[in-house]
């Protein structure tokens, strides 16, 4: 393991207030809100000095925290994972010179992964990362920092449904979440037009969403026997309702508790729209997260945005890029986003940055 100090201007913390009338956190619209640099600063276009070249990170795609305020993120091309602690200070956990499928039973530090997209931090101090394609889910333990593989079997495929997770096989696993109660862990199974969840006390899998065709879901279906059009994150809130973002498809579904699909957000054309939901466009989102509160937070990728859909007004808006929230920064292409203790992270992907939202 190697450690970067992260101790010189605008790493740490450039903090930048300013006040969001209309897209805040919550419902006091007239609440101030502040944009944290968590790493990096203001780009020479946004009036700073901030080269994304001079970032420690490369490309960072998936981010979660866990309960001591460490940070995990995992970068997609360079099969990078690292950690920042509360401190600031950032550590490589794991830098393969090549992607590969290898280290499962020793350190992460001599693991190989292809494609690590995001990483979420179970109950059990595990990081769990999905390994897209190497089709698996695989777990750091984070006193031990050993490696294995808990989901999927390195091999392409689908099956194993009603059965042990670990001897299942899964095609282009991309965006993994975990329900509130962190009991479920959610699955986009990308190549296999499907949503599956695995009980973490029982191991067993089993398809929520999607019959393995691509198409529009039609409202009101039966989640299980629709298709899909290319399902990459997916999301729960703490009603039960299980969120699908698909990129091409432009849009945000949701499975209710009777186990059928609405589209909630998102016409299915790509374009750039804030206000009532289903006249909302999107360009190619990628990852989302909930807040306790229900709302739901997409990283809309080609739009350069981070957008926010409220179930109980049925709105969507803009919270950060094209000139909402601080109108100064710019983003490019963010990925990963992630709602924790009362703040949301977004990941500036192409321009090697960490913010986090703070709502006062």
């Amino acid at each position: 393991m190697s450690t970067l100090s992260l101790l010189h201007r605008g790493m740490l913390a450039g903090l930048v207030a300013f006040t969001m009338t209309t897209n805040g956190l919550s419902d006091d619209s007239d609440a101030a809100t502040r944009v944290e640099f968590v790493i990096g600063d203001y780009l020479t276009d946004e009036g700073g000095d901030w080269s994304p070249t001079s970032s420690p990170l490369r490309g960072p795609f998936g981010i979660d925290l866990d309960q001591h305020g460490s940070m995990y993120l995992v970068e997609l091309q360079s099969g990078r994972l690292l950690k920042r602690n509360a401190n600031g200070q950032l550590t490589i956990l794991s830098e393969p010179d090549e992607p590969g499928y290898s280290g499962d039973g020793g350190p992460v530090g001599e693991a190989t992964f292809d494609g690590p997209h995001n990483c979420v931090v179970a109950s059990d101090n595990g990081l769990l990362i999905a390994d897209s394609w190497n089709h698996c889910v695989r777990r750091v333990d984070l006193n031990t920092l050993i490696t294995q593989t808990i989901v999927g079997t390195g091999n392409g495929g689908f099956s194993g449904d009603g059965g042990p997770a670990d001897s299942a096989t899964f095609r282009f696993v991309m965006c993994i979440e975990l329900n509130p109660s962190k009991g479920v862990l959610h699955i986009a199974d990308l190549k296999n037009l499907r949503i599956r969840n695995v009980d973490l006390r029982t191991g067993v899998v089993r398809t929520v969403a999607g019959n393995g065709e691509k198409g529009t879901p039609s409202n009101g279906a039966l989640a299980i026997a629709a298709p899909l059009v290319d399902p990459r994150a997916v999301a729960s809130d703490v009603n039960g309702n299980l969120y699908v973002l698909e990129r091409n498809g432009h849009a945000l579904r949701v499975v209710r508790d009777d186990g059928t699909i609405h589209t909630v957000a998102g016409t299915g054309k790509k374009g750039f729209r804030d206000g009532p939901a289903g006249q909302a466009e999107f360009g190619s989102p990628k990852h989302i997260c909930c807040d306790p509160a229900g709302n739901v937070y997409i990283a809309d990728d080609q739009n350069g945005a981070i957008r926010k859909y409220d179930p109980r007004s049925g709105q969507v808006t803009t919270l950060l890029g094209q000139g909402h929230g601080d109108p100064r920064i710019q983003l490019e292409h963010p990925h990963g986003v992630r709602w924790h203790d009362g703040e949301l992270y977004v990941l500036d992907t192409g321009h090697n940055r960490v913010f986090r939202i703070v709502h006062d």
